[in-house]
């Protein structure tokens, strides 16, 4: 039976959708849009669409991969990590891409436990860099959860946040993150199809 949600967890829906491969929001029996429930929904929503606009130029190229290859844009971390027995049967977070870990926070009380692998991970709203290898417990508000940039990862990193089929080379940051060594090939292309491959020297960069 469908229902409409308790606000809460419309919110925290709402940044786990938003940071999944296809995002919308939908309901065939109720109304389920953000300004229905309350200003702080309306704030989650602009929050976590700003950040997915910002993320395309990384995201429409796993969309590329995967048309190509099969490999899927939200993947177990087995996919990534086959060589950490910890992450075999881990079903309550995911990798958004190679590069991107997500937690998604699934209760009231905005307390998350989730696993990061060995190295050096950014979390990706915060800056802040903490060291994987083990379990982690945090709480977090609506407008934020575990989202951590893999160490050594090279991400692009768009210029606008109000649509989403943008020129992605136009204003590009290629955001280089710590626990990487050498250079790193990466490939950026637009909606209209331009391919553009940067080489960045990851060594120089630390937490």
């Amino acid at each position: 039976l469908e229902g409409t949600p308790e606000p809460l967890v419309f919110k925290r829906w709402t940044a786990f959708g938003l940071l999944s491969s296809h995002s919308r929001f939908h309901g065939s029996e109720s109304y389920r849009v953000p300004w229905s429930f309350d200003e702080e929904a309306v704030e989650v929503t602009r929050v976590f669409t700003h950040l997915k606009m910002r993320l395309m130029p990384y995201l429409f190229q796993l969309g590329i991969a995967a048309a190509a290859t099969g490999a899927p844009v939200m993947r177990p971390l087995i996919l990534e990590f086959p060589d950490d027995p910890a992450v075999a049967y881990l079903d309550r977070q995911y990798m958004l891409g190679a590069d991107l870990l997500v937690a998604p926070v699934l209760s009231a009380s905005g307390e998350v436990e989730f696993y990061l692998p060995a190295g050096p991970w950014t979390h990706l709203l915060t800056g802040e860099v903490v060291e994987g290898g083990g379990w982690r417990r945090e709480v977090h508000d609506v407008t934020s959860l575990p989202l951590y940039v893999r160490p050594g990862a090279v991400l692009p990193w768009g210029a606008r946040t109000d649509r989403p089929d943008y020129d992605y080379l136009d204003g590009l940051q290629l955001r280089v993150f710590p626990g990487g060594s050498g250079i790193a090939t990466i490939t950026v292309t637009t909606p209209d199809g331009r391919a553009q491959s940067f080489d960045v020297d990851r060594t120089a960069v630390t937490g």
